[in-house]
Order: C-alpha cells, then structure tokens, then sequence
C-alpha cells in the first residue's frame, strides 16, 4: 500500500495493538518430513489463539531473499526496507541510548580472536564478558586519529558500538568483517569516491586496536560491519498515528524501535516474563505495543533445536497475561527465520498470525508453518501486516465514497 495513502486514511480509535516478535521463528524439519521447530513446540496458548485468528507466512524483504534483523524489523513495522535501508551500526548505537548527530558514522564492533598470523579462529572471543567488553571498550577509547573522534561503547558480551565523529566523513565503507573463520579480517575500503578518507580513518583505528588488544587473548581484534549514519525516516506516530511502546531487552532491537519513535520501556529484567510483566504495567500508556523475544533466534543461530523449542514454549506460557489485558488486535510472528538446522538466517516465509475479533478467523487450531499454509493470508509481504491490523483496529477510513 502507497505509504501516502494510508497516511491520510489513518483514523484515531480507542483500541490497541500488540506485535509479539520471535526473532528467527521460522524453521525447519531435522529431517524430511519432521516438524519445525515451531511445530515440534508444545503451545496450547498459541494454538489456541491461532483458532481464533487468520494465518499465514509473511516474507521479510523478498523471494528468496535472506534478511537481517533491522530489514526484517522494519518490514513488520510497515517500512519497505528496500527503501529504508538502515545500517546495523545506526541500531546497535540508538540500542544504547548514544545521541548520534547528522555527521556521526555508526558500526556494530565485535571482539573477536585470532591467532599468531591473524586468522580469526573466533567471530566473538568465546561471548566474551561484558565486564570484560566494558574494560577493552574503555581501552579503545584511548585511540587518537587526526580529524575524528571516536565513541566506542559495549552492548553486551563481546558486541559494542563504535561510532565516530568528524567532518566530511561518509558511511559508503565495506566490512571488515568477513562473517566466517579460517580467514583474516577485512580492510576497510571506501565504495564511493567521498568516503575515501572515512577508510583511511577507520583502518587506521583498527591497526591502534590490533596494537592494543594484541595480549588480551581471547579478544585480541576487533570486527566492525553496518557502517551508516543516522537516516531520515518518518515516525511510527506520523506514519500510522500510534503511540508505541516497545518492550525489548538486546539493543540491536531496542535500537529499531527507537529509530520508528517508538518509547523503549524499562524492562527490569532479562527474562520473557520480565518482558510480558513490563507489557502489563505500560498497558494504559501506549496504542501499540512491540514485545521482541531474543532467545528464538539465538537457539536457531546455535543449531539448538530443542533449545529453540523452550523458547517457543515459554513465550506460550507468557500468552494468556497478554490476552488477559483484552488487546483488540495481536500479531505473533518473527522477523526472519533462524532454522537450528542451517544455524543461521534463511528465506523461508515466517508464520504469522493476527488475532482481531473483526476478523474472519480460519478456525485452524495450530499455529506452525504449515497450518499458517492454509490461512487465509496466504503468503504475503510482511509490510502488509500493519495496514491489516490497523483496519481490524478500526483505524483505517473507507477510501472513496
């Protein structure tokens, strides 16, 4: 739908949205025939709800197309992420509370290892400490470059954000991180002619790092990838007319939110039920909520199966506190698939389902890949979600006469 259009047809209503995303919940068989992970998980909440809901597989960026978190994020929220194409680092750094400014260039750091000739044997330094990250981020604060400044600033365990500061400095910069071990890290190397310089200063920061860290085993360099800066990009308020809350532990996610104009609330823990409790005490104070569940997506990355289907499961046991606050429109679904089987992202379609007592529910009493198949949704983009749960919240005009 032509974001324009459905601006100007958003009408205010006393009703409200839920989205509960479990990052990387789509999966796959461990062998042909087997069920998901999502199948394989005991979810009498969900199927329950799935009964009650239409179904169907959502596609983050595109067929076959293989997305990230942010991309796979924004398409949820109703943001073509082709057109908004938002650089990791933007989000780890908004992640954690850092005020860019319009000429800051952001990346997401990782801490990494690698051995006597510079091989990485490590992409995150053994999920090093965070008061450990937090002590070698202080380290890399000392690094001096001429015309820039450097923030670098932990996240959690081995990620931090690293942002610099400067005039004329460009984002058009390649990663040095090749995603992979058995190879060294990448050079820097500028992909348009005005971000030649920004090269120049990064890979400078990055020999001073390599300096530094050189007896720090097991985080003896530094991976940094997602370079961007701050981008223009409406707010959900101005966009759909919704104040938004978001409920979000990891600050990649808290990141996205932010970005949107979304409220990041005080969680107050780590746990899904930390989250679910902070859902119930903001539950006056927003029209739509975003509740982001990690763990999913970690057990997929890992190739945990069984660890991924936990996961489900206690985001099942937390449902019936959500339900309780009478929403009038959920959405469950995830940004991307994680199968435990490829232990990474993937492009197969995500099981969605949307909850709304106005619509046609399919009376399918399962929420898997496969029952989300035969939903009426059929297999959709995943920016078409949101126009679909505002009507059934009633906040969408009639068009025409």
């Amino acid at each position: 739908m032509d974001a324009e259009l459905l601006r100007k047809l958003i009408v205010q209503a006393d009703t409200k949205i839920a989205m509960v995303v479990m990052d990387g919940l789509g999966g796959l068989p461990l062998e042909p025939g087997g069920p998901t992970e999502l199948e394989a998980a005991r979810t009498p909440n969900l199927d329950a709800l799935a009964a009650r809901s239409v179904l169907g597989l959502t596609i983050p960026v595109g067929p076959g197309i293989t997305p990230g978190s942010g991309p796979g994020h924004l398409a949820l929220f109703g943001y073509d992420p082709v057109e908004y194409d938002i650089g990791r680092g933007v989000l780890e750094a908004l992640g954690i509370g850092f005020d860019m400014r319009p000429e800051d260039v952001a990346a997401r750091g990782n801490f990494c290892t690698v051995n006597a000739d510079g091989v990485l044997t490590d992409r995150r330094a053994g999920r090093l400490a965070t008061e450990m990250s937090r002590e070698l981020a202080a380290l890399l604060r000392t690094i001096r470059v001429d015309g820039a400044q450097f923030f670098v600033e932990t996240v959690k365990e081995h990620r931090f954000a690293f942002v610099m500061r400067g005039e004329g400095l460009g984002d058009a910069l390649s990663e040095t991180d090749p995603q992979k071990v058995g190879v060294r890290p990448l050079p820097v190397r500028a992909l348009r002619p005005d971000a030649e310089r920004s090269a120049r200063v990064v890979n400078r920061f990055v020999d001073e790092a390599r300096r530094l860290l050189a007896d720090r085993h097991p985080a003896n360099m530094i991976l940094l990838r997602g370079f961007a800066r701050y981008p223009a990009i409406p707010t959900f308020h101005e966009r759909f007319g919704l104040r938004a809350g978001a409920v979000a532990v990891n600050g990649m996610y808290r990141g996205v939110a932010r970005l949107v104009g979304m409220t990041v609330l005080d969680v107050g823990g780590e746990s899904v039920a930390d989250e679910f409790a902070a859902l119930e005490r903001h539950w006056r104070d927003f029209d739509f909520f975003y509740l982001h569940v990690k763990q999913t997506d970690t057990a997929g990355e890992s190739g945990d199966f069984w660890r991924k289907v936990r996961a489900i499961e206690e985001v099942d046991a937390q449902m019936p506190r959500l339900m309780a606050l009478e929403p009038d429109v959920v959405i469950v679904s995830g940004d991307h698939s994680s199968p435990a089987a490829l232990r990474s992202h993937s492009w197969h379609p995500v099981p969605t389902l949307l909850y709304s007592r106005r619509a046609r529910a399919d009376g399918i009493a399962q929420f898997g890949e496969r029952a989300c198949a035969r939903g009426s949704l059929g297999v959709l983009p995943a920016t078409h979600i949101m126009p679909i749960a505002l009507a059934n919240a009633g906040r969408i005009a009639k068009y025409g006469a």
